[in-house]
């Protein structure tokens, strides 16, 4: 018998007869022992027929499910929708996970330093390394973040953030504003910081800017100079110029402000903070929903009324005053300055319109602007004043303001004092008392002779 034949046969038989029957059959004839049971199929095979058996259940469900087109595609749409809502919800866990873990860290870093500080003006608070080397050549404090400011300070974190937050518009805000009648006519505006911003502005004052180097022209809010100081380098001359800068302190902005704590060797992180505490946009009252807000008219710029805003325009107009300097001496002239006073003084006449070209030439490469109205040039003969100090001849007090206050003391002395409070003012004494102090400053002379006159009425 062929061997195909052999096999075809023995098929035959295994599938005409169980396992057991066949097992039964060859113990008979001797091919296999009496009590051995079948051999267990080795693991491979064992593993290769459960899969196979698997698929063939998956062929004949498949097979089952084609039968039905419709059933088949609801059973596939709804494993699909199952699937996706599946992964949506781990999205979503996920997101909310970082999400979460985001808000820990950012509040975190809100508790060391200021991370926002409003729009507009934040776009440095990134730069928290400051140039220690240059701090320590100026003897400034070496400062870093925002935590480090406030730490010196003595406040919290929290208050210097509130202090320092930009808004466009605020129900509250850390200036007190009024005016004031300006001598020449019009009325000034005057910002005064709070008593909040006004100690934070303090320190930075005493801490750093009053440590800056000023100019030996600038004689404006810098100790041991004042206006007679200011007045002296012009005493005697032929020709003395007065110029006022137009619009002063709104000139020097934020940016401005930023840029030279940055150059003093800050980050740019505390040099915002920095000059965030020093500046204020214009604003105005305007009333919605029973609400006063005060709202921000343009950019942040220096105001009129902190006691940093002097020592900022001193430091700021170094150059400046170095340029002018430099032209006047160059013609022979001289050249002071005490805040936007400028004042300039020769001898040869026929150069002044020369130096005035130039002068404004440099102030306008500086960033400022002449006062169109208030340029005066006062010739010897006539009556030269520099920031209220006769220079004709020496420094005085102008002779009108002295027959004044003589006239004034005797009628007192005579009628007594408020006899002469013709403007009824709420302090005549002290009033008065500041008249003759000043004149004692400029002409020490003529001052304690009305120094004893008023201390003889106040007696009296």
């Amino acid at each position: 018998m062929a061997n195909d034949e052999k096999a075809q046969l023995y098929r035959r038989i295994v599938q005409q007869n169980s396992e057991q029957q066949l097992l039964e059959r060859m113990r008979i004839h001797g091919f296999w022992p009496q009590r051995a049971g079948l051999p267990q199929d080795p693991p491979a095979e064992a593993a290769e027929r459960a899969r196979i058996e698997a698929e063939l259940e998956e062929l004949r469900r498949t097979q089952s499910a084609v039968k039905n087109p419709e059933s088949a595609l609801h059973a596939e749409r709804k494993r699909r929708w199952e699937e996706s809502k599946k992964r949506r919800a781990e999205r979503k866990a996920q997101k909310l996970q970082e999400q979460h873990k985001r808000r820990e860290a950012y509040e975190a870093l809100r508790q060391t330093t200021i991370v926002h500080a409003g729009a507009g003006v934040s776009g440095r608070l990134q730069e928290t390394i400051s140039n220690e080397a240059e701090l320590r050549r100026r003897q400034l404090p070496v400062l870093h973040i925002a935590a480090d400011l406030a730490r010196e300070m003595g406040m919290p974190l929290s208050k210097l953030r509130w202090l320092t937050y930009h808004r466009r518009s605020a129900t509250l805000v850390h200036y007190h504003r009024y005016e004031i009648e300006k001598k020449t006519g019009g009325v000034r505006c005057i910002s005064a910081p709070r008593p909040a911003l006004k100690q934070a502005q303090g320190w930075v004052l005493e801490h750093i800017l009053g440590k800056l180097t000023v100019e030996p022209q600038a004689h404006g809010f810098v100790p041991g100079r004042s206006i007679v100081t200011n007045a002296l380098p012009h005493v005697g001359r032929a020709a003395v110029i007065n110029l006022d800068l137009k619009d002063f302190f709104p000139t020097i902005t934020f940016r401005r402000v930023q840029g030279l704590f940055r150059k003093l060797g800050y980050s740019g992180h505390l040099a915002t903070l920095l000059a965030l505490l020093c500046t204020e946009p214009p604003r105005v009252p305007a009333e919605l929903d029973d609400k006063v807000y005060h709202v921000a008219l343009g950019q942040r710029v220096l105001p009129q009324g902190a006691c940093t805003s002097p020592a900022i325009t001193n430091a700021l107009c170094r150059r400046l005053d170095r340029r002018l300097d430099a032209l006047a001496r160059r013609h022979g002239f001289a050249y002071t300055r005490y805040a936007d006073d400028l004042t300039l003084s020769g001898d040869n006449t026929e150069m002044i319109g020369h130096v005035l070209r130039n002068v404004r030439y440099i102030l306008k490469a500086e960033g400022f602007t002449l006062h169109p109205t208030k340029s005066r040039l006062m010739r010897r003969g006539q009556r030269q004043e520099v920031t209220g100090v006769t220079v004709n001849v020496r420094p005085g007090v102008s002779r009108q303001e002295v027959r004044t206050l003589r006239a004034i003391l005797h009628n007192a002395a005579r009628h007594g004092l408020e006899s002469q409070n013709r403007e009824k003012r709420p302090n005549f004494a002290a009033y008065l008392k500041g008249r003759v102090e000043f004149v004692r400053m400029v002409d020490p002379q003529r001052g304690r002779v009305l120094r004893a006159a008023l201390q003889a009425v106040l007696r009296g």
